[in-house]
């Protein structure tokens, strides 16, 4: 009933791209964002949502390049993703909203809660790490992405991307996305800025997750003063897809208290 459909949105024009987001839930409700991992979309949140319309208003935002989002002809650039976000919370005039991000969402969603341009009241991010050095291993894997890498791994994600995207060209995300994942500069990770961060977070990660390690994960959390760490078993990069039913009980614990 309250799961993200790509039908039922808007766009924002934000220098050169179309920026879509769409909002599900309780019209009058606390405001609640969700934002995606890399390669994806916000359908992948529907298996939790459900659980948060009755009581929140739900707000989707597809990253640029990414959903129906399109990429525009700037760098993409974390830093960037998170001016997007900025820009859809200024249109829709939001004071107070919590965010539960993905992966990548959850890097924005840091840089967005350690900048303090616009206060954030609980963040929760999943799979998302605040680092990332020139020397760590991860370099290589993110650099070794290819499209058709990545078509043959994630078939789905593939084909959700070419069902939605009004411009899509996956050869020219992949050549977008990889500089963005593997950048040490200031436009990229949040890095020592989240000691900045001042509202609640809950860092969540899968207990296989192979991109975000035990050791970085309680990094994250301890740097940060209002922080609690959820570890979930059985689960990989993407526990609110693989089992949500283990995460949500923890989500509403999180935002109702």
């Amino acid at each position: 009933m309250f799961g993200f459909n790509h039908q039922d949105g808007s766009y924002l024009e934000i220098d050169g791209a179309d920026i879509y987001y769409e909002i599900r839930g309780k019209a009058n409700g606390y405001p609640l964002i969700f934002l995606h991992g890399g390669l994806s979309d916000i359908e992948t949140f529907n298996r939790i949502v459900g659980d948060f319309g009755n009581t929140y208003q739900l707000i989707g935002i597809d990253s640029r390049g990414q959903g129906k989002s399109t990429l525009g002809q700037g760098n993409l650039t974390y830093q960037r993703l998170q001016q997007d976000v900025e820009a859809v919370i200024k249109r829709l005039g939001l004071k107070k909203f919590s965010i539960i991000a993905h992966s990548d969402g959850g890097i924005v969603a840091l840089r967005l809660a350690a900048a303090g341009i616009i206060p954030v009241d609980k963040t929760v991010v999943i799979g998302a790490g605040c680092t990332l050095q020139e020397d760590d291993p991860m370099q290589e894997i993110l650099k070794s992405v290819t499209a058709e890498g990545w078509r043959a791994m994630l078939p789905d994600s593939y084909n959700s991307y070419h069902r939605l995207n009004p411009q899509a060209d996956f050869n020219k995300l992949i050549d977008s996305i990889v500089p963005m994942w593997t950048d040490t500069k200031e436009s990229g990770y949040p890095n020592q800025t989240i000691r900045k961060i001042v509202g609640e977070l809950l860092v969540v990660r899968g207990d296989n997750d192979r991109l975000v390690s035990r050791i970085h994960a309680a990094e994250l959390a301890d740097q940060v003063p209002h922080s609690c760490l959820l570890n979930i078993p059985f689960t990989e990069h993407s526990p609110h897809e693989e089992k949500p039913e283990l995460l949500v009980p923890f989500l509403k614990e999180f935002l109702l208290n």
